[in-house]
């Protein structure tokens, strides 16, 4: 396919920018460049042409079946975007006069209401743009309350050797040690490990539960109370929320603050770079360090508040305004038992799905899964010389998005999958019968598969020397 550079013809043009509506304001030319800016030359046909044709190219929920593990790739409802793309809602200024936006200062103390009441959180700041976002400022509360308390010993954060990358990542950014502990056999956190390492300098523990084996551990209670009992808090990554929602709440765990990925739980589509949204809760003993500009309301209007010792600001005014609207949609128009219904079905369909593969792949943890699963195809590859990228891979040319490869990294050769609630039966036993195929092509044409896929316009890239040595930006002959 071609770029738009190479697309581009000396001498054509568009016009698809609009008259002004503002008075036009001339920059000091001391801002100005000094040379042209090169841009393609096209015409408005060819500009349509172009992006419709990476259109074609592109795969999302809405082309077919999307299993992409711990990212929740669920369909979006169409109300969500609509109420988001309101004008009262997208032509607002953050810095507009705050009696002029008391309606969207009220969606956002809507929806930290509500948030908090589905994850057991006393308050929540919206200012996040992301999950990893989200967990980088959830640390900093943490490492805030022990820096009052003098407690500044507390320079280490557990975490489960069944986590997020991002987790780590976190920890690290926020100036921590980070403490690996290993799980038990059942996928779970290994409790007389965790015991081992704790003591005056744990500051905390990061945990997702469900974890990414798709498992809700039994000894949640337990494992919070030892991390309590040591004098740390208890951080939960709320990246698989979908799986409890409704259903449990964090903060009746034991976890001290939270964040959520409003791009995945809570209907904004999940992919491509963004918006994404990470807000961050906490129980009443942190809400003080949140960051600035948390909504008020007060003698019936809404206003703006610093708490009394917040940390500062994380990112720029209030956060990604518009995911929350979408977000709030989504739970009033769902409403309780809604929520907890999507819950279930999520649920439902992981066990559904990891039932029927079993019959050919391997379940490393065979017992009941939350809202996702995950394979190992070791035993397949020592048969065969088949990999798990060798399935993921063939399965584009069947229209199916790749499940999560290599993750978590205590499975070896693995798959994740999280077939979501808004899948039906029907496009899960077709999901289900092409993995079939593709475990018994397997054994009769491993080659075909070391290959694909066969059918796309990408097929098997050099991944090492794409990452090593990407191609950033477009080099001109002249």
């Amino acid at each position: 396919m071609k770029l738009l550079f190479e697309r581009s013809v000396n001498g054509r043009q568009l016009d698809l920018i609009s008259e002004l509506s503002v008075k036009e304001y001339k920059l000091d030319s001391k801002l100005l460049r000094n040379s042209k800016l090169r841009l393609p030359e096209m015409s408005e046909v060819d500009l349509s042409r172009h992006y419709t044709e990476f259109a074609k190219q592109t795969h999302g929920v809405n082309d077919g079946f999307y299993p992409l593990g711990s990212c929740t790739m669920k369909y979006n409802p169409r109300i969500d975007e609509e109420v988001a793309s309101f004008e009262k809602f997208t032509q607002i200024h953050p810095l507009q006069p705050l009696e002029t936006i008391q309606g969207c200062m009220e969606v956002i103390k809507k929806a930290e209401e509500l948030l908090c009441e589905i994850t057991g959180m006393n308050a929540m700041s919206f200012q996040p743009a992301a999950g990893a976002h989200g967990e980088y400022l959830g640390l900093l509360l943490i490492r805030k309350y022990h820096q009052e308390r003098n407690d500044h010993e507390r320079i280490n954060i557990i975490v489960p050797d069944s986590a997020h990358g991002t987790n780590p990542a976190s920890a690290t950014m926020a100036g921590f040690n980070v403490i690996n502990v290993a799980s038990n056999e059942n996928g779970g956190v290994d409790l007389d490990e965790l015991k081992k390492v704790v003591g005056k300098d744990t500051a905390g523990l990061m945990l997702t539960n469900p974890n990414t084996l798709g498992l809700f551990d039994p000894n949640i209670l337990e494992i919070t109370k030892i991390i309590h009992e040591a004098g740390g808090l208890c951080y939960y990554d709320g990246a698989n929320m979908n799986a409890i929602m409704g259903r449990v709440r964090p903060g009746d765990m034991g976890f001290d603050c939270i964040h959520l990925n409003l791009h995945k739980t809570f209907s904004t589509p999940h992919g491509g770079g963004g918006p994404g949204s990470g807000p961050v809760g906490c129980k009443d003993f942190l809400k003080e360090y949140l960051p600035m500009h948390m909504v008020d309301e007060k003698e019936g209007k809404y206003v703006f508040k610093n708490p009394s010792n917040s940390i500062g600001q994380v990112r720029s005014y209030y956060g990604n305004f518009l995911v929350v609207i979408k977000a709030l949609t989504y739970i009033l128009s769902l409403g309780k038992q809604g929520l907890r219904n999507a819950s279930e079905k999520a649920v439902l369909n992981a066990n559904y799905m990891a039932h029927r593969l079993k019959e050919s792949y391997t379940l490393p943890y065979d017992s009941t899964c939350m809202h996702e699963f995950v394979l190992s195809l070791e035993d397949l590859k020592k048969q065969t010389g088949v990999s798990a990228m060798d399935i993921a891979k063939a399965s584009l040319d069947y229209g199916i998005h790749p499940p999560t490869m290599y993750f978590p990294l205590i499975v070896h050769e693995a798959l994740m999958f999280e077939p979501a609630e808004t899948e039906s039966r029907q496009a899960i036993d077709e999901a289900v019968d092409i993995y079939l195929e593709l475990y018994k092509k397997a054994f009769e044409d491993p080659e075909y598969l070391h290959s694909a896929p066969h059918n796309c316009l990408i097929g098997r890239p050099d991944e090492t020397s794409a990452a090593r040595n990407p191609i950033l930006k477009y080099e001109f002959n002249d």
